[in-house]
């Protein structure tokens, strides 16, 4: 979005040092600033001060800082996170169409990746890039719009109670998805009842010609209903969308009849796994909400991409099929991904599974669980530096490799871990052979 410094400086209640530039679209990161966006630095592990005259030679008009200027196009703001947050207040302010905000402890950036390609086919769409679901992601996504965005879907991350309710007041959503509510991040939570009422943060934000779309087959989730004064709709098996006769292809696509008040239309999904139905469930209704048709969303949910290692099913140089789903893993995303492992055509089923991170108390008792559900499928599990599982255990990648030992046509490996394991680098490497 094209935005004056002199505007923003006033926006961000800030002191505009140096030409009055446009900037368009906003970065923390130096090293992927692209030409034209405000560079805003954080100081947190590292000062994002230092990193300034990079930004500035990768083409950054303009900058935040909580220092004394060094140059170029300064807004010096006593506090660059808060500037950055005030700045996508800005931003917000400009956009007239539908803000969809999604939330959820499993299943949100599908939803997100899916809702957009299915917006797209009628809007001038704009989403959050990967994951960026927080403080510093949400202003960004915002920011990053386009001039002239129709409708922009914000994912919502939370670490606590009161997360949620921050970014909704910079967001400001007409239209809130809740996925599901799990045992996720309990570390940092609490109990999963402090879960649930973090994620209510966006319902109860809605404003009262909104709408909120609650998983119905979630108990959690469906009880928000009392939260908000929108309209409520419900995706599930006995929601206002649902789906019904779904099959299961080879390469793990569902097909089923997307039935709802709307209509009903066919889907084959582009997305793998038979979870993804209740994500694509959730998508449709809020692009039925916004005035999708159903063939258009019926063509979106078939051509939606999803985001880097999510259910990515590759075929390795041995013949041998890799699933790599090693963006994170909790409890209930490796149950999901076990069992599309089962679905898979192989005579050998393999999961090399790393940590589930921030389980809190209930970390071992999770692990030994989801160790058992592999034995009791007949899956062997490889575990990468995580003995809560039970069994097999190898301390690094490499060792995991070496414990494969060779691979053929009729073997398919799952990949799956929390982002600290880093199993993405396996799955790549078996796909280079």
């Amino acid at each position: 979005m094209h935005l004056r410094a002199a505007e923003l400086a006033a926006a961000v209640e800030g002191r505009l040092h140096g030409p009055d530039v446009t900037v368009d679209g906003a970065s923390i990161d130096s090293r992927s600033v692209r030409p034209g966006q405000l560079f805003v630095p954080v100081v947190a592990e590292r000062n994002g001060h230092d990193f300034i005259d990079a930004a500035l030679a990768a083409g950054a008009p303009a900058y935040l800082t909580s220092e004394a200027p060094r140059g170029g196009t300064a807004i010096v703001v006593d506090d660059t996170v808060v500037g950055l947050q005030r700045a996508g207040l800005l931003a917000r302010g400009r956009l007239g169409g539908p803000v969809i905000g999604i939330t959820g402890s499993v299943g949100k950036t599908s939803v997100k990746d899916l809702l957009a390609g299915v917006l797209t086919r009628r809007f001038r769409t704009a989403a959050s890039e990967r994951s960026f679901n927080n403080e510093l992601g949400v202003p960004i996504t915002l920011l990053d719009a386009p001039d002239r965005t129709e409708a922009l879907v914000v994912e919502m991350g939370a670490r606590g109670v009161g997360h949620i309710a921050d970014l909704c007041a910079i967001a400001a959503p007409t239209v809130g998805i809740v996925t599901r509510v799990a045992a996720v991040h309990t570390e940092v939570f609490g109990t999963i009842d402090d879960i649930a009422r973090a994620k209510s943060e966006l319902v109860a934000a809605l404003p009262f010609d909104g709408t909120a779309i609650l998983n119905g087959d979630d108990p959690r989730v469906a009880a928000m209903a009392s939260a908000t004064s929108a309209r409520v709709l419900t995706f599930g098996k006995a929601g206002d969308v649902r789906a019904e006769d779904v099959v299961l292809d080879e390469q793990l696509q569902a097909s089923f009849l997307l039935v709802s008040d709307w209509g009903t239309t066919t889907v084959h999904l582009g997305a793998r796994g038979e979870h993804q139905v209740g994500n694509a469930l959730a998508a449709a209704t809020a692009a039925l909400v916004c005035g999708v048709a159903l063939d258009e969303i019926a063509g979106g949910l078939g051509d939606a991409a999803l985001s880097p290692w999510r259910m990515a099913l590759g075929r390795a140089p041995s013949g041998a099929t890799v699933l790599n789903d090693a963006y994170n893993a909790n409890p209930t995303s490796v149950a999901a991904a076990l069992q599309a492992l089962l679905a898979l055509p192989a005579r050998r089923r393999v999961a090399v599974l790393g940590t589930m991170a921030e389980l809190g108390p209930s970390s071992i008792d999770d692990h030994a669980a989801i160790g058992e559900m592999a034995r009791r499928l007949g899956v062997r599990l490889i575990a990468v530096a995580s003995p809560a599982y039970g069994g097999e255990d190898v301390p690094d990648t490499d060792a995991a490799l070496a414990a494969l030992g060779p691979l053929g046509p009729q073997d398919a490996v799952l990949v799956k871990g929390s982002r600290v394991a880093g199993l993405e680098r396996l799955a790549a490497r078996l796909l280079e052979g």
